[in-house]
């Protein structure tokens, strides 16, 4: 890919089961010139698919299009079950700045894409992160609180009026979520237990929001999470027979993918449990697994090597061979 402008889109889509449907809706990218597929993660448990593409600005937003298109077609989120909050058939739809890019330029590309959507598609549409026309709207949590099932009332509430398309209740693509964010790190840490609580309360203890708890006279009262900038639910991966701790490091620089697998492994340590491994969701900078085999290697060594160290503690090959070819962005544009 040529040194221009590169933008990465990591489009989230409520499909991870169904290999033929979720094939067509690929296809969106792969049949846009200028635009090159990096990533396809599906997942049955989260019924979800994580899709990852970069390129020059206006064609990666056409590629957008044409996979949000597609899955309003082939989705019916009114049959739709799965373990990842979710609210539309194209959940989300952030833009990141990889290369001669600024935020700002993704700002325009949200808002462009959100409109087209809005108007040609009449999905409702949330703009949210550094996109967000409210500070009500810049955590996706807050945007997505409710999910699909609670949306149709949503909309007929003034507050949360789309800031795209029509404030009316499609029953089969929900409401789709676009915006402009930095990089963030999908990070899941697997754990050999079957027991959703154990793996619900370390997700609560570790996720930057914290938990709140109920005393005796009825108050309730907020206790901090371990972690800044990290995002984390419980999943039950019952096919696996195992739990997860699903993460999303929002910032990687505060807290590195090593700080968020040493906090988990040490609490289910407490809890007789033990950490089978981690798995990057998606792509990863290489900055950010760097960082983490820094933390590792016993002493300066190369980059091949940081590498190899980092995958080799952090357990990332322990579900699915890990490519640094294939996961690492600046080895693939």
């Amino acid at each position: 890919m040529e040194k221009g402008k590169v933008v990465e889109c990591v489009l989230n889509f409520s499909e991870g089961k169904d290999e033929k449907i979720i094939a067509q809706i690929v296809k969106g990218v792969v049949d846009t010139k200028g635009v090159k597929l990096l990533d396809i993660k599906p997942d049955k448990d989260h019924n979800r698919t994580v899709l990852t593409f970069v390129g020059e600005p206006r064609h990666v937003k056409q590629a957008a299009f044409r996979v949000i298109s597609r899955t309003k077609e082939l989705i019916d989120m009114s049959k739709h079950t799965g373990q990842h909050p979710r609210m539309g058939a194209t959940d989300v739809c952030p833009f990141i700045p990889i290369q001669n890019m600024v935020m700002e330029e993704c700002v325009v590309l949200a808002n462009e894409l959100g409109k087209e959507v809005g108007e040609k598609l009449r999905i409702p549409v949330y703009l949210y992160q550094e996109a967000a026309h409210t500070s009500e709207r810049r955590n996706l949590d807050d945007v997505r609180k409710g999910e699909y099932e609670a949306l149709k009332i949503k909309l007929k509430d003034p507050c949360w009026r789309p800031d795209y398309g029509p404030a009316v209740f499609d029953k089969k693509a929900g409401a789709t979520v676009i915006g402009a964010r930095i990089f963030l790190l999908g990070f899941n840490v697997n754990l050999n237990t079957s027991d959703m609580e154990i793996t619900s309360g370390i997700a609560k203890r570790i996720r930057e929001t914290g938990v709140k708890k109920t005393l005796k006279d009825g108050n309730k009262i907020k206790f901090p999470g371990l972690l800044k900038s990290v995002k984390a639910i419980g999943i039950d991966l019952k096919e696996q027979g195992m739990t997860q701790i699903g993460m999303n490091l929002t910032n990687y620089k505060i807290t590195p993918m090593h700080t968020a697998f040493e906090t988990t492994k040490r609490l289910a340590s407490k809890k007789g449990v033990e950490v089978i491994g981690g798995e990057v969701i998606g792509v990863i900078l290489k900055d950010a697994i760097l960082c983490s085999g820094k933390f590792y290697a016993p002493e300066e060594v190369d980059e091949k090597k940081l590498i190899q160290v980092a995958v080799e503690n952090l357990g990332l090959d322990k579900l699915e061979k890990f490519i640094p070819e294939k996961k690492i962005i600046e080895y693939m544009v």
